[in-house]
């Protein structure tokens, strides 16, 4: 089992003895309904035929449709298939949206791949797994990996498949059936920046909470501190979802002032005095330097990304691996807040360190569930036949993401506990309802 599997059957196992959940509840919320495995053929460029080892997994549909991405990577696995399948559950039911829980993957490198070869792979995946999605039942959606491009093809064979078994379902249903898709094959507007952007909303929630209540919390915290008109932050990971945190931050009034990419960084700060005057990158500026040379650490003062996360910065955010902050490096982060917008970037031993310390952790099920909710917005605006502006979908992501968050700070207040726990007893409480 791997380390984020275990992690989040553990905290569903320990929120729920907390709640006074039976044991019999807490086994069915961690047991998935169903895994599914594949192995399909795919006929390479060289007309070589190749097998490929595939996976859905079924968590949790208590609440609606399994809802959870595609991903295309040589390290995908059951285990992690299940694990992410299992915070969807959770994450869904933490933003409030009529969707349960699952998570696909195939096991291969797409960057070896044929622009060919990756349409003809994508489609045979989803014909294999045709028989067990559909717009009211599984809805998939991309993940690492994968893209608008590659949702196309695959809901092209979807919907062939639904026409030669002549299903009863309207165009626009079969459309839903996967969302992530191009805007102009039914996407979304605003669904690019989602994730980030609902990161944003999240931690802005957050401040204007910790501004009213900082009195309090200067005199209960072990590091008390007061946060300064415009917060520092570090982002590590610049791929859609670090970028746009990053972009939305700064024009919201926040200072980003270092971020890295998986061969390192940038930042503002000064080495001599680690002072936190520093105004913030230029992150559009960066992100074009990043696409001429190929990666962020080119583009100023180089940073490497175990300095990144060790920043005395007001708020980390990491935006790319999971464990990156663990057992190794914990005592040495100076953040006081972490905002994960990766999944499971805090290991289990971390996360308890440093919330006894005092660092407000929000958790990867809320702070980063901007995502799924406006594929739920494009999904809900498909089996309407709608198609929305792009304004009208912010704002309701914006509300969403406030509603979500409220919620799970009136759990952690009056309850007084940590904040991932706060969200996964909302969740459970909506779940088994």
């Amino acid at each position: 089992m791997n380390d984020m599997l275990q992690t989040a059957q553990n905290t569903i196992i320990k929120t729920g003895k907390a709640m006074k959940i039976s044991r019999e509840v807490i086994d069915r919320l961690v047991q998935p309904n169903a895994i599914h495995e594949f192995i399909f053929e795919v006929e390479m460029d060289k007309g070589k035929k190749r097998l490929f080892q595939g996976y859905r997994v079924q968590h949790n549909n208590n609440l609606g449709p399994y809802k959870g991405g595609i991903r295309f990577h040589p390290n995908v696995s059951r285990d992690e298939v299940q694990a992410l399948a299992t915070l969807m559950s959770i994450k869904c039911a933490v933003a409030g949206i009529p969707y349960g829980g699952g998570k696909g993957g195939v096991v291969f490198n797409p960057k070896e791949c044929s622009e060919g070869e990756l349409e003809r792979i994508s489609k045979a995946f989803a014909r294999a797994i045709s028989p067990i999605i559909g717009p009211e039942v599984d809805v998939p959606a991309p993940d690492m990996n994968t893209n608008g491009q590659i949702m196309k093809w695959m809901g092209d064979a979807y919907a062939a498949q639904a026409k030669s078994l002549k299903l009863k379902a309207k165009n626009n249903e079969i459309l839903a059936t996967f969302t992530g898709k191009i805007v102009k094959f039914g996407g979304t507007l605003g669904r690019t920046e989602a994730t980030g952007r609902g990161g944003v909303a999240i931690t802005e929630a957050l401040l204007d909470k910790l501004k009213a209540e900082s009195l309090k919390l200067k005199a209960q915290s072990p590091t008390p501190y007061t946060l300064p008109p415009k917060p520092s932050v570090a982002v590590q990971g610049f791929g859609n979802v670090g970028f746009y945190y990053a972009k939305i931050a700064n024009e919201r009034g926040m200072r980003v002032v270092a971020v890295s990419d998986s061969k390192g960084g940038v930042t503002q700060l000064k080495a001599e005095s680690q002072k936190l005057k520093a105004e913030s990158l230029d992150v559009d500026k960066i992100m074009q330097c990043k696409k001429d040379k190929g990666e962020v650490a080119g583009c100023g003062k180089k940073i490497t990304n175990e300095e990144l996360l060790e920043l005395p910065v007001d708020i980390l955010v990491p935006a790319a691996l999971e464990n990156v902050i663990n057992k190794e490096n914990m005592h040495k982060i100076q953040a006081k807040i972490i905002i994960e917008m990766a999944n499971g970037p805090v290991s289990e031993e971390a996360y308890d360190y440093l919330t006894k310390k005092g660092v407000i952790i929000v958790p990867d099920v809320l702070a980063n569930s901007g995502g799924v909710v406006v594929s739920y917005l494009e999904w809900y605006q498909n089996m309407k036949g709608q198609t929305w502006s792009e304004e009208k979908v912010n704002k309701k992501l914006h509300a969403m993401m406030h509603d979500a968050f409220e919620e799970i700070w009136q759990t952690y207040k009056n309850k007084k506990i940590s904040i991932k726990q706060a969200a996964f007893e909302t969740a459970i409480k909506r779940i088994i309802s």
